[in-house]
């Protein structure tokens, strides 16, 4: 059958434009990183920092120096392999003497290419950490691990058969797939009037909610971060009662079990209208299935059963030792957070107990403020990163606490660091930044934080607050790292897994 030229130009040059049209797919990247045993929390390291050939590597107490990050190079052509270079320029992980057999030793070598110094990463679910993966030898088939399993610090490392045992496992902080993004990038704000943000990912979508200082309760949709700051503002709820019928704040949905499953428990803060602060209280409602946008139906007011009658802001879920809690803030002459204990996600199940009191001087900007807590878990740690002295100061700013274990309802469980986490950037014209949330990228390999801020140097507590989001990052002794607030207009990386 003869081809005329036009079909002969289409049957050739249509694939040809598709394929050319298609993301080439990303290829992985090089990253450093600390590499942190599961059991015990000890870091691998290089004993000294010491330059010396054969020389063993050891479990040692995570202190953030050169000698405990390493260096992941891809291998070109087999997947999810890597060289590991040590702080020594030419120095690699090694398997000593090419052994495949139980107790090898793992060493610093000079790099030479070979398959004893090629690592497969093998990845492992651990509750409550990210990026957990058995580090497997590509010549042995066995996994790198401390001899004996020891948790102790100095224990030497050796190689021995994978299991999932925490002991065998290793949290890779900075690890790096590569984004398969395609360099794409988005700019803040992702709404100019978003104060008081909470941003989720679900199900192929981002949604995004914040305060609206009316009656009524707002949600954004969209597959791309980015694609937010031109989502429309949908009214998913409009409220009518008495006592919670305006100045709705501070709204934040979360996937939680009820006695119907999981739904969505949507919780906010609303008041008396005419405009009143004094009666500001907490409400929640239940969605009616698995969409974050409802239809959702009043639930409760989430009243103090004993102190059922004072100013409460904030709501957020704290879910820890198989127990659920409500965290908020409250006013005693200053004002505090508060945990309080729920037997289900509307009810209180005790009164509420002071979390933590502002008392450093940075959380004392034009008053004294702990308030909007917001939970973060990571290999195994839960924090709590709270916004510090007054919203309408350009000081408005970030703090944490560290969960230390016993009961989380003591205050003496919760250790505050001295300094803020996050604040004010002159530099960046970002001032005030605060009031945060924490969510996933779309593929679950990275941690985010959605906050307000303002570009006025004086501060300020209105709607003009706009709504940012920026990639975090973890210390090495498993803090998160929260960086600068990036300047509005700058071109970020969009979030890993996103769809095109």
């Amino acid at each position: 059958m003869r081809r005329t030229a036009a079909a002969f130009l289409a049957a050739v040059l249509l694939p040809l434009v598709a394929l050319e049209a298609s993301p080439a797919a990303a290829a992985p990247v090089t990253f450093t990183s600390t590499v942190v045993l599961q059991a015990g929390g000890n870091c691998a390291e290089v004993p000294g920092g010491a330059s010396t050939a054969a020389l063993q590597l050891q479990n040692a107490a995570c202190n953030g120096t050169t000698r405990q990050n390493f260096t992941f190079t891809p291998v070109s052509g087999v997947a999810n392999t890597y060289t590991v270079g040590t702080l020594t320029a030419g120095s690699c992980l090694d398997i000593s003497g090419q052994s495949t057999a139980d107790n090898g030793l793992v060493i610093q070598y000079p790099c030479n290419n070979q398959n004893n110094q090629r690592f497969r990463l093998q990845a492992v679910t651990v509750s409550g950490a990210t990026n957990t993966f058995n580090l497997v030898g590509a010549q042995s088939g066995k996994c790198v691990t401390p001899a004996g399993d020891s948790t102790a610090v100095n224990a030497k490392l050796v190689q021995l058969p994978c299991t999932t045992a925490t002991t065998r496992v290793w949290r890779l902080a900075g690890y790096n797939p590569g984004t398969g993004t395609g360099g794409r990038t988005f700019t803040n704000p992702l709404d100019p009037q978003g104060p008081d943000p909470w941003l989720q990912y679900y199900n192929g979508y981002y949604y995004l909610a914040a305060t609206t200082w009316n009656r009524t309760i707002t949600m954004r949709r969209s597959a791309t971060l980015g694609g937010l700051a031109s989502a429309p503002e949908t009214v998913i709820f409009n409220l009518t009662r008495s006592n919670g019928a305006g100045t709705m704040w501070a709204p934040e949905f979360h996937l939680l079990d009820g006695p119907n499953g999981q739904r969505w428990y949507l919780y906010y803060v609303a008041g008396a209208e005419p405009y009143n602060l004094g009666t500001q209280r907490i409400h929640v409602l239940e969605s009616a299935g698995l969409d974050p946008m409802g239809p959702y139906t009043f639930k409760a007011d989430l009243l103090d059963p004993t102190q059922n009658n004072t100013w409460e802001l904030d709501p957020t879920i704290l879910q820890l030792n198989g127990q659920l809690y409500l965290l908020g803030t409250y006013y005693n002459g200053s004002q505090p957070m508060f945990i309080r204990p729920l037997s289900n996600p509307w009810t209180a199940s005790g009164t509420r107990r002071l979390l933590s009191t502002p008392t450093y001087s940075w959380e004392t900007v034009g008053g004294a403020v702990n308030e909007a807590p917001e939970v973060i878990q990571h290999g195994g740690k839960t924090f709590i990163v709270f916004s510090a002295s007054h919203c309408s100061t350009p000081d408005y700013k970030l703090g944490i606490l560290t969960y230390n274990g016993g009961d989380p309802l003591s205050s003496s469980s919760w250790v505050k660091t001295s300094t803020p986490i996050f604040q004010r950037s002159n530099a960046n014209g970002v001032y005030g930044p605060g009031h945060n949330g924490f969510f996933k990228s779309p593929d679950g390999t990275e941690d985010w934080i959605v906050y307000h801020a303002t570009t006025s140097s004086s501060g300020n507590c209105d709607l003009n607050r706009s709504t940012r989001a920026q990639k975090i990052t973890w210390n090495a002794d498993g803090t998160p790292n929260l960086g600068v607030p990036a300047a509005l207009g700058t071109a970020l990386a969009v979030p890993s897994g996103e769809p095109a």
